[in-house]
């Protein structure tokens, strides 16, 4: 299997689990919070697609989804437009509301299609160029890559779980 195969799979495997954990929830569902202090459906997956976005699109030298295809605004959430809800507060969380599953799931496609576009491109030795180098040592994009699988994959764990427990109340 080539390195494009890998991350493919990798990023194919989040979109799936983040169908799973969305698809047929209400409003109410997905703007739920177990406890106050915790994060609703919407907000992981919002976050995990901004993470997504942001981080992605910056290696590939491409505009975000969230700018490029209107999804602040179709979202509307009360944040600037570059936020991604790293260090968000408990009331920051509570502010990420969606109406439906449509716009989150339409959202995080359009990052998917453009995350996929990119990576099927990639071979061995890309993964070894430095894309931040405000860390020691620098990031390379197959270090920021496996942290924004990472991410995603424990964020749409929590989704899933989170789904759990509202299924079973």
């Amino acid at each position: 299997m080539d390195t494009a195969a890998v991350l493919s799979d990798a990023f194919g495997r989040i979109r799936e689990e983040v169908h799973d954990a969305v698809e047929g929830l209400s409003a109410d569902e997905l703007n739920a919070r177990v406890d106050s202090g915790a994060n609703s459906v919407s907000w992981l997956v919002w976050h995990l697609t901004r993470i997504q976005d942001d981080h992605v699109s910056e290696a590939a030298g491409r505009e975000q989804v969230w700018l490029s295809g209107g999804w602040a605004r179709r979202l509307g959430l009360p944040f600037p437009d570059r936020a991604t809800g790293y260090g968000h507060s408990s009331k920051q969380v509570g502010a990420v509301r969606v109406d439906s599953a449509e716009p989150l799931l339409g959202y995080f496609d359009a990052v998917h299609t453009q995350t996929m576009a990119f990576v099927r491109g990639l071979r061995a030795k890309d993964l070894d160029r430095v894309v931040d180098e405000s860390w020691s040592p620098p990031v390379t994009l197959g270090v920021r890559l496996v942290s924004v699988i990472a991410d995603g994959l424990q964020h749409v764990g929590q989704a899933a779980f989170v789904r759990g427990v509202l299924e079973r109340r």
